[in-house]
């Protein structure tokens, strides 16, 4: 028998039975933000096959990162893709214009036991591999701040290159160069999303930037003191 899910999302809890489906969206069984025209009214689908449940992005424009929780595991779900959900608890983050929503989906019999050694308790070892440099740490805290400052799932606004560049004390010309930087060095290290093409950095690179740095807990809220402790860097 295949394991329910529940999807936790703002403090409420959806249940998915057997058999049935969960729509995710403007304009869905799951309503995250009806007043979000960037958000499409169908985004997501959590629906059974068989012996397993499936997260499917039924957008056309939107993808999603999912992640075991823990971070030692993330995906990029691309529109027309599927994944299945085999954690106890998976996380899901996806950006619609200004505004990034995050929500968790539960299944009470999953399929796969995540097993860490002691070491290593919630798999930082493959993680910490991505060398960031103090000035490079501190722009992805600059813009990661208002989630990592949230606490539970929900939503949060990403900052402007202008706003985050002001945490910072930085011109704006040195936030955008060094934003190119680290979006170049997690580019070539294989992080989707982060450019638009060949030789192009993708619009919403900032928003991808803090999904990928807070779900692979490149950064924390642990770090977010840095912030204040702050001076200006001259390396890259």
């Amino acid at each position: 028998m295949a394991s329910s899910i529940s999807v936790e999302f703002c403090g409420e809890w959806f249940r998915v039975a057997e058999g049935q489906e969960l729509t995710i969206g403007r304009e869905a069984d799951l309503n995250v933000d009806e007043d979000n025209p960037f958000l499409h009214r169908r985004f997501l689908s959590i629906v059974q096959v068989e012996s397993l449940w499936w997260l499917v992005n039924i957008g056309s424009r939107l993808s999603a990162t999912i992640t075991d929780g823990t971070g030692a595991m993330q995906a990029w779900l691309a529109p027309g893709a599927r994944i299945p959900l085999v954690f106890d608890e998976t996380k899901v983050i996806f950006t619609a214009g200004p505004t990034t929503y995050d929500l968790s989906v539960h299944a009470d019999s999953p399929e796969f036991e995540r097993t860490v050694g002691p070491d290593d308790p919630v798999g930082e070892t493959t993680v910490g591999s991505v060398q960031l440099t103090p000035s490079q740490k501190l722009l992805i805290l600059a813009l990661a701040e208002p989630m990592l400052n949230r606490e539970g799932s929900g939503m949060s606004s990403v900052p402007t290159s202008a706003q985050a560049s002001k945490r910072l004390g930085w011109q704006l010309t040195k936030f955008n160069r060094k934003l190119d930087n680290v979006c170049d060095k997690l580019d070539r290290l294989g992080v989707r999303g982060l450019r638009g093409g060949p030789g192009k950095l993708a619009s919403n690179r900032r928003a991808r930037l803090v999904e990928h740095a807070v779900f692979s807990r490149l950064v924390t809220s642990e770090d977010l003191p840095l912030l204040d402790q702050s001076q200006e860097e001259d390396e890259d």
